[in-house]
């Protein structure tokens, strides 16, 4: 689950990892993000994150609003994962899973990042792109359609 403004290789490094202990991946994307006001649309960044799975029938992308929680155990959910880069990463994510298992009984699992992805973040893409940089090494290809 996350505002995923944009969706990164970093990301699809996580969710290919996962992708192989669960039938079902749920990929929540963030419709109201309170500390990231000027997000893309949601629907345009759930199109964005389909076209990347539409070959993986387990993958769904769906958009969410409100807690994560409350979106995990509305989708039937008994975990959400996350990925991790950082120790500031791991800091923030470990009290927001605490809160998710102690108010919504819902696991998280982190997943550390792969080394050489360390350094990728939405945020950082998004400065990039906006002084001109091309980004598009650091966002994963969706498919080709035949």
């Amino acid at each position: 689950m996350g505002s995923f403004d944009p969706f990164t290789i970093g990301h699809d490094s996580v969710v290919r990892r996962v992708l192989p202990l669960f039938d079902r991946l749920v990929i929540g994307v963030v419709g109201d993000n309170v500390h990231k006001p000027n997000l893309h649309p949601a629907e345009e960044r759930i199109r964005a994150i389909s076209a990347i799975y539409q070959n993986e029938p387990a993958i769904e992308v769906k958009p969410f609003y409100g807690l994560a929680m409350d979106f995990a155990r509305q989708e039937g959910a008994q975990f959400i994962v996350k990925g991790v880069r950082s120790a500031s990463d791991f800091e923030y994510e470990q009290w927001q899973a605490d809160f998710n298992r102690r108010l919504g009984g819902i696991e998280t699992i982190l997943l550390y990042t792969e080394p050489e992805l360390a350094s990728v973040s939405s945020s950082a893409l998004r400065e990039l792109a906006h002084f001109g940089v091309d980004v598009s090494q650091f966002l994963p290809k969706a498919p080709s359609v035949q």
